[in-house]
């Protein structure tokens, strides 16, 4: 699980901002909380702010990390590091960029972080703490100088096969070093990052396609049912891709696919009533349903393979055209000690404010972005900074702007000046 993701001079982000997972001493909601043997973390969490404020960016950072890590060992001389500075200070833009990972894996807390440009990896650290206490794993203190511990001398030959623009962690693993592993893995395959639904459409119906022992099936149609979608099954086929889709594919992208591709057709059964007071099943196409139904069909499969293997899903406008109850019932399900056996993690961005209730949230769980917009950068900080009462209606103070990470709009003489 994530306890702490911290980032400086990434995008908007200019100055170094925290973000953390773990919980305060507040005793309100314990059930949205995972126990640890000495601290305890959150479930959820959620960021509001203005648009253009950096709550995607900080999403962008996570996933720049994730990214970097898979294509580590793809990675051949000259080839950049999608690390994007912050450009209006003229000093940062020739400065890199760091960014660091607090997590627990397998009840054991590690710490990585690295600092880069484009161009190459200035530093790389990993420590853990298998007994309480720290230990160093390796330290990369410039490009291509590192520092181990006295009983890591494994390391000094898997160094000799790193390079300045690969990540000691990604390279450490590669090459069977053991104690590397949790940690790439966990940030490889244990994070989770969704930007658009349309991108994990394939991964999603082949997920429906290939339940073969119905869970998913139950799952998906228990929370469309929850969310009043009239939905009584539904059917998905995968068949060769026809001449007249391959034609539709852009030129430049159809070398990917072949006559053996295959695409998946998905048809949805809807309980209805007829006038004469008959029941009868009526079957749509997926494309026939609304934009928020497919979206919450699409979303299903990824929420239960989260949930089952305790991952973490950091999704980018969640409540993206679902009914801001649906949002509710989704963190919920994350929250619950019920569905959420496994210690997953759900952290996503919203302009939602029907969210803001202390009955669905703790005060640690809500983040605000504000931008400093004469000098464009991104501050981000807790609800739990504020003094709160438990009885405050945080969705008026917010839309108030007790808390800032609101647009202010003024209308009048810039839109209507005076003749």
């Amino acid at each position: 699980m994530i306890i702490q993701f911290s980032v400086e001079n990434f995008m908007s982000i200019k100055e170094k901002v925290v973000f953390s997972m773990l919980a305060s001493s507040d005793k309100e909601i314990p059930e949205n909380l995972i126990l640890g043997k000495k601290e305890n973390y959150l479930k959820s969490a959620v960021i509001y702010g203005a648009n253009a404020s950096g709550k995607s960016n900080l999403i962008k950072a996570m996933n720049a990390v994730v990214i970097m890590m898979r294509n580590s060992n793809n990675m051949q001389p000259g080839l950049k590091l999608p690390i994007v500075p912050f450009k209006f200070d003229k000093e940062y833009v020739k400065k890199p960029s760091s960014f660091e990972l607090i997590m627990i894996i397998n009840n054991i807390k590690y710490v990585y972080g690295f600092v880069a440009d484009e161009n190459r990896i200035y530093e790389e650290y990993l420590y853990y703490y298998p007994n309480g206490k720290e230990t160093e794993l390796f330290e990369r203190t410039q490009v291509n100088k590192y520092h181990y511990t006295s009983n890591e001398n494994v390391l000094k030959d898997i160094v000799s096969k790193n390079m300045e623009n690969k990540f000691l962690l990604a390279t450490a693993t590669t090459w069977n070093y053991e104690k590397t592993k949790p940690v790439y893995e966990f940030i490889t395959n244990g994070i989770e990052i969704l930007f658009d639904y349309n991108t994990i459409k394939p991964l999603s119906f082949s997920l429906y396609k290939n339940d073969n022992n119905g869970e998913l099936k139950e799952f998906s149609l228990n929370i469309l049912n929850e969310a009043e979608m009239n939905i009584s099954g539904y059917n998905v086929t995968d068949v060769e891709i026809t001449d007249e889709q391959l034609s539709a594919i852009p030129l430049e992208l159809r070398g990917f696919f072949n006559k053996k591709t295959r695409s998946f057709h998905i048809t949805t059964r809807h309980n209805i009533t007829t006038e004469d007071g008959k029941e009868e099943d009526i079957d749509l196409d997926f494309e026939e349903e609304s934009l928020g139904t497919q979206n919450m069909f699409i979303l299903n499969p990824i929420l239960l393979y989260v949930l089952k293997k305790g991952k973490v899903l950091i999704i980018d406008e969640l409540d993206r055209s679902l009914h801001p109850f649906l949002v509710e019932y989704i963190v919920k399900i994350f929250n619950s000690e019920k569905y959420n056996k496994n210690g997953a993690q759900l952290i996503f961005n919203t302009h939602d404010t029907n969210l803001l209730n202390l009955s669905l949230f703790r005060r640690d769980q809500i983040w605000f972005t504000e931008k400093d917009y004469k000098k464009g950068a991104t501050d981000l900080y807790p609800l739990d900074d504020f003094p709160v009462r438990k009885t405050e209606n945080v969705e008026k103070g917010y839309l108030n702007g007790r808390y800032g990470a609101i647009p202010f709009i003024a209308l009048g003489e810039q839109l209507w000046p005076e003749e």
